[in-house]
């Protein structure tokens, strides 16, 4: 078994218009920049794209952004994207603001195949609005569904060719649970091992990473 493969292009080769793709990367840091790179020269559209947050002008998802290729977005946080906010006033992208705790939930529970939870964030908000709710033991909480997603591309220090991955800091983030949580998952890497992971080293076991790619650091 070997995972890895020759480029991010050859990574990302069968990623189709109107999927629904997992970023990771909280702010800048841990983003699967070459992988995005390779989405920007594929030229796919209408992508549902799911994230923390979408990058910055001219970086990272900014670039999606930039080529007219995002669709619609799921995430935490949009306060340093201004094209993203006038792509939003003129209507031209749909956005779904979501509590990040929330966030990271919804998408766990889409790996752990939970279709839906309840929580208190939330409630008695605009957040909550046409949602259901429902009273646990004197508390109201909110109904959430999971995500799930046709990609997910992730950034990660190391990995073997059985795709085992370990991380460096806060490369980490949502890299994990979004990995679950996908079809097929991606990761950009500094390097692969010659010799497979030490079990006490990986942080995503290889069976939820489907491709491997050596990117420069």
């Amino acid at each position: 078994m070997n995972k890895v493969v020759a480029s991010a292009d050859q990574a990302v080769q069968d990623v189709f218009d109107g999927a629904t793709v997992m970023v990771g990367g909280f702010g800048l840091c841990g983003v699967p920049e070459n992988l995005l790179r390779a989405l920007v020269r594929k030229g796919v559209k209408n992508l549902h794209t799911i994230s923390n947050n979408v990058g910055v002008d001219g970086y990272a998802m900014g670039w999606l952004l930039a080529n007219g290729q995002i669709q619609s977005h799921i995430g935490s946080y949009v306060g340093e994207n201004r094209l993203l906010e006038q792509m939003v006033l003129e209507r031209r992208l749909d956005l779904e603001l979501v509590p990040q705790g929330t966030f990271s939930e919804r998408i766990r529970a889409g790996g752990a195949g939970i279709p839906a939870f309840y929580t208190p964030v939330g409630f008695g908000t605009e957040l909550a609005k046409g949602k259901e709710v429902r009273r646990f033991q004197e508390r109201d909480y909110v109904l959430e569904h999971a995500m799930r997603g046709d990609l997910a591309l992730v950034r990660a220090d190391t990995a073997d060719r059985y795709g085992n991955l370990s991380f460096r800091y806060a490369q980490m983030n949502f890299g994990p649970v979004m990995a679950t949580a996908a079809n097929l998952t991606v990761a950009e890497v500094r390097t692969v091992l010659d010799e497979p992971m030490p079990h006490e080293r990986v942080q995503l076991p290889g069976v939820y990473v489907d491709r491997v790619v050596t990117v420069t650091p």
